[in-house]
């Protein structure tokens, strides 16, 4: 594989693809063979929708000279953005962690656009193959490039930090989320903390919440820029910070209201205001972004529906997660409270006990109503007159149709596989 070729043809593109029903004219498409599909097959079919060169791992599916022949087109994809990312020789951020590493990411990218010609991982292509989609995705225009990784095993961290080769890291948290993959909590800690390992072994920077002990003790030998709350010895220090349902913050002389929801999205914010800081986009224009930016993709949107106000947090979940947000959504100043939470998954072993921590986080709260809806949380089922259990969101939907809800507030949070977002429809 002649790297250097392939990516003298990549560079007279326009775009890259793995998905013949996304591409666009002038692109280079990489045909990937996965366990149940292998879009070799697909090499006429991406050439006629406008693809200039197809990138194949099977000599069977060769064309002509547009069809370009690897051993395999996976791993010819990472080399190719690893080696891309070389040629571009841009700054660029990387971020990780259990819980928030989407919406930071948003947050950090509207914030220095106002400087900066930015790009940043589209959606949550975090993984072995959109990582490197990303970095492909940047050109000699791209003065800064924002990384978001995502891992559900150890190594997988390590493994794209070499891909991308980041000077500046940061890790939102470590929760407990993919404990299955990771072998549980301290597994999720050591996994995340390969970004620091790199930044260490390569004289990068990292940004540091030095409200989390770990990121501190994790970094101590580490460059470090460092955000907090009420932290005096923090280089950014947020002096207070209030949520209802909005978070608001006050730094300097600024009062920054944002439209998210939620206290544990001021670390998230504070992330973005301190990276902002340190490559020098003025305050007025960090409060600008902070406050433009507009949640979306079922991640902590207020939604009215009829005299009901809703926050739709159903992108995903896993225990640290659904913690706060209900410990949140508890504290607002809201009479009528009702909480729909769905199954969390990749918990391995742990999954029983984890989805019992949350039934008791609620069995003293009789004033909130609570549907669970899963098979794990049904396993956890208890009689009490405020808390209702569901094997299936059919039998939810069936319930929900004999009732009417209405002037409540109402949570909506569960794992990306619950689908919980189409309870709006039934509200």
């Amino acid at each position: 594989m002649d790297i250097t070729y392939i990516h003298s043809l990549f560079l007279k593109c326009n775009s890259v693809s793995i998905d013949t029903r996304k591409i666009e004219s002038n692109a280079f498409f990489v045909a990937i063979k996965g366990e149940h599909f292998d879009a070799n097959t697909l090499v006429k079919e991406a050439l006629e929708k406008g693809a200039s060169y197809v990138m194949i791992d099977n000599a069977d599916c060769h064309i002509d000279q547009r069809t370009i022949l690897v051993e395999n087109s996976m791993i010819a994809l990472q080399e190719l953005a690893k080696f891309h990312r070389q040629y571009l020789k841009l700054p660029i951020i990387a971020l990780t962690g259990s819980n928030g590493k989407t919406t930071t990411k948003e947050l950090i990218n509207v914030v220095l656009s106002k400087k900066y010609n930015t790009k940043a991982t589209i959606g949550n292509l975090n993984n072995h193959l959109g990582v490197p989609l990303t970095l492909l995705s940047f050109d000699d225009k791209t003065e800064i490039g924002i990384v978001e990784m995502g891992a559900n095993h150890k190594k997988e961290i390590e493994f794209l930090c070499e891909l991308t080769r980041p000077d500046y890291g940061t890790i939102t948290n470590f929760g407990k989320a993919h404990l299955e993959g990771f072998g549980g909590i301290e597994g999720v800690i050591e996994g995340k903390s390969e970004m620091y390992a790199y930044l260490s072994e390569n004289d990068k920077m990292a940004f540091v919440n030095v409200e989390d002990k770990i990121q501190v003790e994790k970094t101590r030998k580490l460059n470090s820029y460092s955000f907090g709350i009420n932290k005096e010895n923090a280089n950014v220090n947020i002096v207070s910070v209030k949520a209802n349902p909005f978070v608001e913050i006050s730094y300097s002389n600024l009062v920054i209201s944002t439209h998210l929801i939620g206290l544990y999205n001021a670390n998230n914010i504070n992330a973005a205001l301190a990276i902002g800081k340190y490559f020098g986009v003025k305050d007025l224009d960090i409060k600008e972004a902070l406050e433009s930016y507009i949640p979306e993709n079922n991640r902590s949107q207020l939604i009215s529906k009829g005299t009901n106000q809703i926050i739709l947090d159903a992108y995903n979940a896993n225990p640290s997660s659904m913690t706060v947000a209900i410990e949140n959504f508890l504290q607002l100043d809201n009479s009528s409270k009702i909480l729909i939470l769905g199954d969390m998954f990749e918990l391995g072993d742990e999954s029983r006990e984890e989805h019992k921590s949350i039934v008791d986080l609620l069995l003293n709260k009789r004033k909130t109503v609570c549907y669970f809806i899963g098979k794990e949380f049904y396993l956890n089922r208890i009689e009490q007159t405020n808390l209702y259990f569901f094997d299936t969101f059919n039998a939810f939907s069936d319930y929900l149709k004999a009732i009417k809800i209405e002037n409540s507030s109402i949570l909506i949070k569960g794992s990306r596989g619950m689908e919980l977002e189409r309870t709006l429809d039934l509200l």
